[in-house]
C-alpha cells in the first residue's frame, strides 16, 4: 500500500529508531497479485427522531474462494467502522490496527455535517479498509469478512453475539489486575527501547500536530480579514479622486494575498495537517499495542508463577 509507506516512512532527520521494527516495518509475505478491491463511496444522510447520521456505500470486488459472490455493496455509518476496529484489536491484540478518523475530525476548522468534513472522513475510511484489505492478516479476519457481506440488519444481528457481560467483566478485572501488577518483570529489552522511543516520538508529533492547526487557524483568520480590506480599499478610491489609484493598487494586493493565502492554507488542509495527524494516531496505536503486549506478558509471568508454587506445594506434600 503505498500510500501507507508515505505516511509511515520516518524522515531522515528523525533519529533512528532502537528497533527496526517500527522503521523499517513491512510485509516480507505481501501477495504480488492483489484478490480484493474496496471501495467507500456515495455518502448519504440519515435523519431520525433520535439522530442525525450519514452512511457510505462500501463496494467490495474479489475473486477469493471463502466469498459466495465476486461483487458485494452495502452501507455503512461511522459506529460500524468502529465495531469493526474494536474486533480486530481484540482477535489481533500484538498487531498494528490501522486508524480511524476521530468521531469530530479536525473539530473547530469545520462543521460536522459539512460536504467538507463528509469527504475527509470517506477518504479515511476508504484507505482504512484498504490497509486492513491488504495486511497478510487481518485481511483473513472473519469479522472483516462480515462486514464487507452482510446487510444492515444481518451485521446488527452479528454484533449481538458479541462476548457476554460475564466475559467483558472477566477482561476488564484481567486489565486492571495487570495494571495494578506494575511494569513487567521480564519485558525484553527491545521493548523497552521501542517503548521509550514511542513516548518521545508520541510527545514530539503531537506538539507539532497542534502548531500546524494552530497555524492553519491564524491563516484563515488572517484571510477572512484580508477578504473584508480589499472591496473597502475599492469602494474607497471611488471617492478620493487623488488617491484613486494607489487605493486600487493596494486593493489588487490584497486580492492577491487573498489568493496566496487560500493556495497556502489548501496545502496545509489537504497536504500536511492529515499526514501529521495520521501520525498522532498511529504513535497512539502502537503505544497501545506495546501495552496490550506488556498485559499479555504479565498474565505470562503470574500464570509462571502460580505454576512455579504449585509445583513447590506438590514437592512438599511428596
Amino acid at each position: 500500500d503505498t500510500s501507507l509507506a508515505e505516511v509511515n516512512s520516518f524522515s531522515p532527520s528523525v533519529p533512528i529508531s532502537p528497533s527496526s521494527m517500527i522503521n523499517q516495518y513491512k510485509f516480507e509475505d505481501e501477495p504480488e497479485l492483489r484478490d480484493l478491491f474496496i471501495t467507500v463511496d456515495d455518502p448519504e444522510s440519515h435523519i431520525t427522531a433520535i439522530e442525525t447520521f450519514i452512511t457510505y456505500r462500501v463496494v467490495t470486488k474479489t475473486s477469493r474462494g471463502e466469498f459466495d459472490s465476486s461483487e458485494y455493496e452495502v452501507r455503512r455509518r461511522y459506529q460500524d467502522f468502529l465495531w469493526l476496529k474494536s474486533k480486530l484489536e481484540e482477535a489481533h491484540p500484538t498487531l498494528i490496527i490501522p486508524p480511524l478518523p476521530e468521531k469530530f475530525i479536525m473539530k473547530g476548522m469545520v462543521e460536522r455535517f459539512s460536504d467538507e468534513f463528509i469527504e475527509t472522513r470517506r477518504k479515511a475510511l476508504h484507505k482504512f479498509l484498504n490497509r486492513i484489505a491488504d495486511h497478510p492478516t487481518l485481511t483473513f479476519n472473519e469479522d472483516f469478512k462480515i462486514f464487507l457481506t452482510a446487510q444492515a440488519w444481518e451485521l446488527s444481528s452479528h454484533k449481538k453475539q458479541g462476548p457476554g457481560l460475564l466475559s467483558r467483566m472477566g477482561q476488564t478485572v484481567r486489565a486492571v489486575a495487570s495494571s495494578v501488577r506494575g511494569g513487567v518483570k521480564n519485558r525484553p529489552e527491545v521493548f523497552t527501547e521501542m517503548n521509550d522511543y514511542m513516548e518521545t516520538f508520541s510527545q514530539k508529533i503531537n506538539v507539532l500536530d497542534k502548531i500546524a492547526h494552530r497555524i492553519y487557524k491564524e491563516e484563515r483568520e488572517y484571510f477572512n480579514e484580508m477578504k473584508e480590506y480589499g472591496p473597502i480599499h475599492t469602494l474607497w478610491s471611488a471617492s478620493e479622486e487623488d488617491l484613486a489609484d494607489s487605493l486600487k493598487g493596494v486593493a489588487s494586493c490584497i486580492d492577491k494575498c487573498c489568493k496566496a493565502t487560500e493556495k497556502r492554507m489548501a496545502g496545509l488542509s489537504e497536504n500536511l495537517l492529515p499526514i501529521l495527524h495520521e501520525y498522532v494516531l498511529y504513535s497512539e496505536i502502537l503505544m497501545g499495542v506495546l501495552k496490550r503486549r506488556d498485559q499479555i506478558q504479565g498474565e505470562l509471568d503470574s500464570k509462571v508463577d502460580a505454576l512455579a508454587s504449585k509445583k513447590t506445594e506438590k514437592d512438599l506434600v511428596s
